[in-house]
Order: structure tokens, then sequence, then C-alpha cells
């Protein structure tokens, strides 16, 4: 029960948002070279998709066919984690503008945040999931490095 009604909804929040912020994060670091607009940009983003997800967690069954429970409380713990997964590596944005190498710090540090998050994605795939650990790690730095090329592949060109 715990799988179903916490971790699932949880997972697939915390995956959404790490990944499907990166390209709009990083197409917008790589367009402006400004942190403030792109941490606005990821704000948004993250934001959006927290919403976005946690209507569609709650509204895509009410519990009572699939035993997943109240699709309000998946709905708010997935659209939280969602939130959560895309702050993560849009807080390094705050690195002020004023800074040498302001942009590249914060990049760098976005990035480190990344690879943080899908390894924390995969570590939480193997164990309540019951995916093979390398296998989670595969499925899912695979998935993040391809949206990630195309947010910077769109932003530098």
């Amino acid at each position: 029960m715990f799988v179903l009604q916490y971790v699932q909804p949880g997972l697939a929040g915390l995956m959404d948002g790490s990944v499907s912020t990166l390209a709009p994060l990083f197409a917008a670091a790589f367009a402006t070279h400004n942190n403030w607009q792109t941490f606005l940009v990821g704000l948004a983003a993250s934001i959006g998709a927290g919403i976005s997800m946690g209507f569609a967690e709650a509204l895509s069954d009410d519990g009572s066919m699939t035993g997943r429970g109240s699709p309000w409380l998946r709905g708010t713990i997935c659209g939280l984690m969602t939130t959560l997964g895309g702050i993560g590596h849009t807080v390094p944005y705050l690195v002020p503008d004023s800074w040498p190498n302001a942009f590249w710090i914060a990049t760098a540090i976005a990035g480190m945040i990344v690879v943080i998050e899908l390894w924390v994605i995969a570590w939480i795939r193997a164990k309540y999931m019951d995916t093979p650990f390398l296998q989670a790690v595969f499925q899912i730095v695979v998935g993040g490095v391809i949206v990630l090329a195309a947010g910077i592949l769109i932003g530098g060109a």
C-alpha cells in the first residue's frame, strides 16, 4: 500500500520534474547566459509541471478499482515531488550575475545536482520498484541526457 500510495506517485513526480524541466531550463541558460532569467524559467517550468502532474495523477483514477488510495493524496504527492525535482537544478541559477563566471558556476552546480537527482531516482526505482539498479540508471540517465542535450542544443542555436 505504501508503494502504491506514496512511492509510486512521488517517484513519477520526481522523475517528471527532474527530467522534463531540463530542456526549458538549459535552453534558457544557454540562450541568455543570464542566471536570473534562467532561474525564472526553471521556477515556472517546475511549478507548472508540478500543477500539471498533480492534477494528472489525481484525475487518473479514484483509487476504488486500483486500490491506489485517495486521488488527492496521490496528486498532492506527485505534484510536490514534480516541483521539487525541477527546483533542485533551478536553485543554482540564483548565483548573482554580477559574480565572475556566474553563468558557468551556476551551470556546473546545476549539472552536479542533475547527476545526483538521476542517481536518487535510479536508487528509488531499484529499492521500491524492483528494477535492477544498473537498468534503472541506464533508463533514467539516457532519458535525462537526451532531454538535457535537447535543451542545450535549442538554447545554443
